[in-house]
């Protein structure tokens, strides 16, 4: 997968193309229904798929104090666009002048002066332009006069729930990371460095690798069976959010407690999973309470695994 900036008129990479368009927070199902869509239309017609994307996000830039937190991180969007086959991605720096583009005035002299256009698929909400007044019919009427094809795939529903990104930013901020695994079609995953701790986990005799936030939307606050990958191989854990109060803690953090695991982690990148949330945050009245219940949540958590892995 190609990740285009600031292609130029012209660039070969865009003489045929297939595009899709959207922030495409998460690649949920929805996001990954329109992208198989996309490529399987580009590939019928010797043309490449691709995805134009925002960043900023538009709302941190129009609505600053209304911006919907990130579910991944920008680099972690690519990874997940990486594995969807899409050949390329096209990140439009997203500005203030850029948002006062009428909607065809953004598809008619700002697409299609770069890219040979052959066809677009987006979600039925799709929507651009000044105001975000572009939709999907004016998109298809749009497309029928410049000589484009549009495709409107959706709304994508999974165990009867509409899939979005709000819908997945909901589950996660209220703990319900196994619906939200439903409408991503994968656990949820935070990416980031190990750094220094207060050694406490090792204390307890359940070391823990403190992972540095930021490389995503951490859920509610909690203990949960979790996988971590950025090791050997994938490994198994459970994860503690929150604020430590069992010992005064007053910074939010995440912490890892990996099965059977032996070694230096510091500095090391992880991809942490959600698999199930197994309780919330309490305050224990003493150190040793608080070891039986990591011990009790160590073998709920294996169990849960062990039958994740199996599916």
């Amino acid at each position: 997968m190609e990740v285009l900036r600031h292609p130029a008129r012209g660039d070969p990479r865009l003489t045929r193309a297939v595009l899709t368009l959207g922030n495409f927070d998460g690649v949920h199902v929805g996001h990954r229904e329109i992208l198989s869509r996309a490529i399987a239309v580009a590939r019928a017609g010797g043309a490449r798929a691709g995805l134009l994307t925002f960043h900023p996000h538009p709302a941190t830039v129009l609505v600053p104090g209304k911006a919907p937190p990130l579910i991944v991180s920008p680099r972690g969007k690519l990874k997940l666009l990486a594995e969807t086959g899409i050949d390329f991605v096209w990140i439009v720096r997203f500005s203030k002048p850029f948002a006062q583009l009428s909607p065809e005035g953004f598809i008619r002299n700002y697409v299609m002066s770069r890219v040979g256009l052959v066809g677009m698929v987006v979600g039925y909400n799709v929507s651009f332009g000044k105001d975000r007044a572009g939709d999907s019919d004016l998109l298809i009427d749009i497309g029928r006069r410049l000589d484009f094809g549009v495709e409107i795939v959706g709304p994508v529903t999974r165990d009867g729930l509409r899939v979005s990104s709000t819908a997945v930013r909901k589950a996660l901020l209220r703990g319900d990371v196994a619906v939200a695994a439903r409408l991503l079609g994968r656990p949820h995953r935070i990416w980031g460095r190990v750094g220094h701790g207060f050694q406490r986990g090792r204390e307890l005799g359940f070391p823990t690798a403190n992972i540095e936030l930021g490389g995503g939307l951490v859920p509610l606050d909690g203990v949960y069976a979790v996988r971590v990958a950025g090791l050997d191989r994938d490994r198994m854990g459970i994860a503690n959010i929150g604020y430590k109060p069992t010992f005064g803690g007053t910074a939010r953090s995440l912490e890892v407690h990996l099965f059977d695991f032996e070694g230096d982690l510091y500095r090391r990148r992880l991809r942490v999973e959600f698999v199930e949330r197994l309780r919330g945050e309490v305050r224990f009245a003493s150190a040793d309470e608080l070891a039986r219940q990591i011990g009790r949540d160590v073998q709920r958590a294996r169990a849960i695994l062990v039958a994740f892995e199996r599916g």
